[in-house]
């Protein structure tokens, strides 16, 4: 692989279609946009009101004060609502055919015959297609996009809709409440077990567009779900935002594992609200992955709030020119003998800039806790940077927590022993930073893994020479 810069490895998802939208909210946010939103999804009056309610939180909140600069981010300049089909398709020959070729071009098709239980797509602000495959709904599991859980599950949804990521949370997780569109809807009856993974692929096409998904997940009793989100876009030379909030309800002795391969165009805003409440004996699992994107800011966080949960976050972070990630993760142990690892690999080449940031508290009463953070940077040239904001609270003394972080830069020594077994230095590198990142690779269902290192294969390219 020989390179100079990132021309040697353009970005392979930067097409966009051509698609009649059948509606466009006009740019801009306003009560008006967001009643309009409501009304064309015919919803009851109190989502109407949720979504009026977070426009006020959105409007009356700072951008945050700590993180990457948000300062150029016009509001009124995207459009908030963008509906590209008549109606969701359950057979894919029924989906647009402008949009069924992105989705072809991407292998979303072909990775649900071969390897998925379910498959929902989600381009611009309506998700156009979705299955589950018949022996999975016959246990009882629902595979919905998050409109559809709303209107065929109404009291299981506003019991839980909003619960944990309020829409006074945070800037970015009330403009989502305001505008949200699409995502998942998944519940798992008690003791149902689900081997294959569940997918949902995002996609945004259209221009200065705003992309607003709201996935919840709620896992029964003793339940098991594995859940896997992609998300590409088209390069333009304005930028576009997505700002999406995920909410997961772990349940007593229940396990989820929640998988990410971010990978949106360097003209995206990616500010994400991911949290999940784990009750007793329950196990969360967040693998999130971060490789395109303008800025990212993202922090998935477990609420370990009944005795002997568990929460995992493995998080990797590959930034590039013009590239600020911001990621990490949050631990709140609430509970006894909770438990809590977070394992953070960050990257940074051809100026680009990464940082940990996480949390860690443990509240008085949560006796035995354990809580182990380890943090890993590296820096691949000059130009670059690599930052690490810990935040550490603790409240109770019966508690074991460490927190372990380093950066550096690729072992010359590994390099030279690699180089004289005739690898190039290119290859080298990509070899050593693939050997970086394995911690979080290896929990990746093998398809996805064998992608992740593909796409690290490209960026890589140019990284030398």
């Amino acid at each position: 692989m020989k390179g100079s810069g990132l021309n040697k490895a353009p970005y392979q998802f930067g097409w966009r279609e051509k698609v009649p939208y059948l509606f466009r909210a006009r740019k801009g946010l306003s009560p008006e946009v967001v009643e309009k939103i409501s009304s064309l999804k015919d919803e009851p009056l109190w989502i109407r009101d949720f979504r009026l309610s977070a426009l006020r939180h959105f409007t009356d909140r700072p951008l945050p004060n700590f993180g990457p600069d948000l300062g150029e981010i016009d509001f009124q300049d995207i459009y908030y609502y963008l509906k590209p089909a008549p109606k969701k398709a359950r057979r894919w020959e029924d989906v647009p055919l402008a949009i069924r070729q992105t989705y072809e071009k991407l292998g979303i098709p072909e990775a649900e015959r071969k390897y998925l239980a379910g498959v929902e797509a989600q381009f611009d602000s309506e998700m156009i297609y979705g299955r589950i495959r018949e022996e999975i709904s016959k246990k009882g599991v629902v595979f919905l996009d998050t409109d559809s859980g709303l209107k065929e599950y109404p009291s299981l949804f506003r019991q839980y809709f909003g619960k944990i990521v309020p829409p006074n949370d945070n800037k970015f997780a009330a403009l989502n409440s305001a505008v949200w569109s699409g995502g998942s809807f998944i519940y798992v009856p008690k003791g149902v077990k689900i081997e294959l993974p569940l997918q949902a692929y995002f996609r945004i096409n259209a221009e200065r567009m705003g992309q607003f998904e709201r996935t919840l997940i709620i896992a029964d009793e003793g339940s098991q779900i594995s859940y896997v989100e992609g998300c590409t876009s088209p390069i333009y030379s304005s930028d576009s935002l997505h700002a999406a909030v995920v909410e997961i309800f772990v349940k007593k002795g229940a396990r989820v594992r929640y998988t990410t391969i971010q990978n949106w165009s360097k003209n995206v805003y990616n500010l994400v609200t991911k949290r999940a409440l784990v009750e007793e004996e329950g196990t969360m699992e967040w693998i999130d992955c971060n490789l395109g994107s303008k800025v990212t800011m993202k922090y998935p966080s477990c609420i370990l709030a009944g005795r002997k949960a568990k929460g995992e976050v493995l998080s990797m972070a590959f930034a590039g020119k013009g590239q600020v990630l911001d990621t990490g993760g949050k631990m709140i142990h609430l509970a006894p003998e909770t438990s809590g690892m977070i394992i953070s690999r960050g990257i940074s080449r051809d100026g680009g800039s990464s940082s940990y940031r996480g949390l860690v508290k443990i509240v008085k009463g949560a006796r035995f806790a354990r809580s182990r953070v380890r943090c890993d940077a590296l820096i691949l040239d000059e130009q670059s940077e690599a930052h690490t904001y810990p935040h550490i609270q603790i409240k109770e003394d019966q508690v074991e927590a460490s927190h372990e972080a380093t950066t550096g830069k690729l072992n010359e020594d590994q390099l030279f022993y690699l180089e004289s077994r005739g690898l190039s230095e290119a290859q080298a590198e990509t070899l050593l930073v693939n050997g970086f990142i394995e911690p979080i690779i290896k929990e990746l269902p093998m398809e996805y893994a064998v992608e992740m290192n593909r796409l690290l294969e490209l960026e890589m390219e140019g990284s030398v020479g």
